[in-house]
């Protein structure tokens, strides 16, 4: 969520606002770059979300339970059921696992709802606005493709793991060069095999690819709009509109964060299910 772009921050007006607060705080190292304020950020409230639910389980009783209590019930048998209707195999770890996805990627994609301008103004009021001007902080780290690829790229390797662990290494082998085309007779087989390769790692990337870009893709579109409507804020005029439109994405917005939270939750239980029970 925007505040008016005003003072050192901008400079330029909306389009350099926009770039500042589109520019991720980087720090190199000796195997690339690395997005600062995602990782601090995302690994934040990762412990926040394991810290939540942890409180509440430890504190759960057999009586009337408090609201938050009834809450985190609610969202722990809400998960369950979708795992239960997708995953009919040992759901001891896979349930966990889309709890933590679930209520991990809200955590992360509610950051939008926050005033981006908060770090900024916090570094102005303590080191000064020259300072401010060149401190860059994103604190919605799922509109980072980094961290929606790294999420992706856990969920391929999970699916890689329950197909091996189904199908056996030397059954998984044999399926992604015998599979989806089947053919009797060596030569044959012999023949399909590349396009029978090509087509099962086509297929393997897709799922990693289809689950990061969908939620990179929501959630950088989602802060980019509150960039640009933020630009209302410096007239007078446009002053009111602004608070109205701001709230009413924001209002929007919030099926959004959850809506995507829930994909690639759902998603990732349905690939994981695919990979154990297809043969």
């Amino acid at each position: 969520m925007g505040l008016a772009p005003e003072g050192g921050d901008t400079g330029g007006g909306l389009t350099a606002y926009i770039v500042h607060h589109l520019t991720h705080n980087t720090k190199q190292f000796s195997f690339g770059a690395v997005h600062m304020d995602s990782w601090v950020v995302a690994l934040s409230l990762g412990l926040l979300a394991s810290f939540w639910l942890w409180w509440y389980a430890r504190k759960a009783t057999a009586g009337v339970p408090s609201k938050g209590q009834a809450f985190v019930e609610l969202v722990v048998e809400f998960v369950d059921s979708e795992v239960k209707n997708t995953f009919h195999g040992d759901r001891r770890f896979i349930a966990p696992l889309a709890l933590t996805i679930f209520v991990w990627v809200v955590f992360m994609n509610a950051m939008d709802l926050l005033p981006l301008d908060i770090p900024s103004a916090a570094v102005q009021a303590i080191a000064g606005e020259d300072v401010a001007h060149h401190t860059y902080f994103r604190w919605v780290p799922t509109a980072d493709i980094n961290t929606t690829f790294a999420m992706s790229f856990t969920v391929l390797l999970l699916i890689i793991f329950y197909s091996i662990k189904a199908k056996g290494g030397w059954g998984f082998t044999k399926e992604l060069f015998t599979a989806p085309f089947h053919a009797e007779g060596t030569f044959a087989k012999i023949v399909l095999a590349l396009p029978n390769l090509f087509l099962n790692v086509v297929e393997y990337l897709s799922k990693p690819v289809s689950l990061g870009m969908r939620l990179f893709g929501n959630m950088y579109a989602g802060e980019l709009v509150f960039m640009l409507i933020a630009g209302l804020f410096v007239s007078w005029f446009t002053f009111l509109p602004g608070i109205v439109f701001q709230s009413m994405w924001a209002i929007f917005h919030i099926l959004i964060i959850l809506l995507q939270a829930y994909i690639f939750m759902v998603l990732t239980v349905v690939y994981l299910a695919m990979a154990h029970e297809h043969h």
